[in-house]
């Protein structure tokens, strides 16, 4: 593969950034500062899976155009504190503006993040394909030094079109000035980013860090970033 590649495409949220960790942490501040405990909440560790829960679920149908951005942000939050038992009256109405605030501020990174894409940086062009927000991708990219590693940062709502719909893998390609053949995508979505790619055209490595079983269709997967080093 390595002798054919000239330009990686790499995902961001869950592939490079730690969204988990990240919304982790931020949500344990959150949980504090609103006092979930008095309203009924008596697990931080609860209310976090539960969000986790209900926030994948959410990205899932935003990836395939189901939702949009404005149903996204109004329902996860909602959707996890009516489940937990919280009647609407009660909801706090600033907690979504102040996770978005706060959340993309974090700086977690998938072990040797730097490191990869430093080694990579030397051999081939990298490029980002996003499918967060404007602002909150730019913040994320900003507050983690990720920029200098990236020649083009394509952001789907800026582009106007998810992963894993091909326009935005067009688009992308276009603005690399990238052929398909010589191009690979990495990502943590078996549908948004591998799936995506594949059905556009152009390879890609699964990023796997939870070692799930891979499904039969993918071909390569990597369960830490460093293995990059030593497959490309």
């Amino acid at each position: 593969m390595k002798e054919k590649i000239r330009h990686i495409f790499f995902d961001l949220d869950h592939t490079i950034w730690d969204f988990d960790k990240n919304a982790e942490e931020t949500l344990h501040e959150l949980y504090h500062t609103y006092a979930l405990k008095e309203l009924g909440l008596h697990s931080a560790d609860i209310f976090i899976e539960t969000y986790t829960r209900n926030n994948h679920a959410l990205w899932a149908e935003y990836h395939l155009g189901n939702i949009d951005k404005q149903y996204l942000r109004k329902n996860r939050f909602r959707k996890t504190f009516i489940e937990l038992g919280l009647s609407h009256e009660v909801v706090p109405a600033s907690f979504e503006d102040d996770y978005v605030r706060i959340c993309p501020t974090k700086t977690n990174l998938f072990p040797q993040a730097h490191e990869t894409l430093s080694y990579l940086q030397k051999k081939y062009s990298l490029h980002l394909i996003s499918n967060g927000f404007k602002e909150s991708t730019e913040l994320k990219i900003a507050v983690t030094g990720l920029g200098q590693y990236f020649k083009n940062v394509i952001i789907s709502e800026v582009v106007g079109a998810n992963k894993p719909d091909k326009a935005i893998f067009e688009y992308a390609l276009h603005r690399a000035e990238a052929a398909k053949v010589e191009s690979l995508m990495i990502g943590d979505s078996l549908e948004a980013d591998i799936r995506g790619a594949m059905n556009f055209g152009i390879e890609a490595i699964y990023f796997n860090p939870e070692n799930k079983e891979k499904p039969s269709d993918v071909i390569l997967q990597i369960t830490y970033l460093e293995e990059l080093m030593y497959v490309l």
